[in-house]
């Protein structure tokens, strides 16, 4: 992660941005009035994604039950179906 100004983040604000693309690195603003986080776009989209899966009730202990569950139950539950 990156920690700046945001003096120094506009003077170089191209080569920061080519390293949050090009080598997914975070950048921290700081300024007077607070500070600010620049990611990549997907990393961004991933971390919606993650919030609003994390917002549904019960989704969590479904994903760890179903992670115990052996993949060869998975096959034969799903051949039951057809």
């Amino acid at each position: 992660m990156i920690h700046t100004t945001i003096t120094n983040f506009r003077e170089n604000l191209f080569d920061l941005l080519e390293q949050t693309l090009k080598q997914d690195e975070t950048v921290t603003i700081s300024t007077k009035g607070g500070n600010a986080v620049m990611v990549r776009e997907d990393t961004y989209n991933a971390l919606l994604e993650t919030l609003y899966l994390s917002s549904i009730p019960g989704l969590k202990g479904s994903i760890l039950e179903g992670a115990k569950t052996p993949t060869s139950n998975l096959i034969a539950e799903s051949e039951a179906q057809w």
